[in-house]
């Protein structure tokens, strides 16, 4: 089984703005860290706003911050967001032209171990995934941080 990399952007996206805490994140600075398409990042924001994750700031100094506090935001609900279907085997799918589907075995134990697989994701939240903002290379110390720095005497 594999994510989409819609999936994988939009938990990079919430542990970013989740490190960032108070701060506003932009698509821009985000793109920068993870070396990813603006425009594609433009449109995990989109979903991962509509769904009530992250939360934008319009404005000059506006961006991107959580809706919700990360030990809210469960990771196996982000994914059933961003996943288009969890479709492991073709009798899964819309379309199904199996000639086994009538007597197979296969979907049960394929439907048993998908429901594991989000229960699983279900016990974890952004906060038991989530770093400092130290952990993102490249990733620019916010005004605040900076302006506080003394130098060494």
């Amino acid at each position: 089984m594999r994510l989409t990399n819609f999936s994988d952007y939009a938990l990079r996206m919430l542990m970013y703005a989740a490190s960032a805490g108070d701060r506003l994140i932009t698509i821009e600075e985000t793109a920068r860290v993870y070396n990813l398409s603006r425009t594609h990042l433009n449109k995990v924001a989109n979903t991962l706003t509509r769904g009530g994750y992250l939360k934008a700031v319009r404005g000059r100094s506006g961006g991107l911050t959580l809706a919700r506090r990360p030990e809210a935001i469960r990771i196996g609900d982000v994914i059933r967001l961003t996943e288009p279907d969890f479709a492991l085997v073709e009798c899964f799918a819309t379309g199904n032209q199996c000639v086994l589907t009538r007597c197979c075995k296969l979907a049960g134990v394929m439907s048993e171990a998908a429901a594991s697989f989000q229960a699983t994701l279900d016990r974890y939240t952004l906060a038991d995934i989530a770093l400092t903002p130290g952990d993102f290379l490249g990733s620019p110390v916010p005004a605040r941080q900076r302006d506080s720095e003394t130098l060494p005497a």
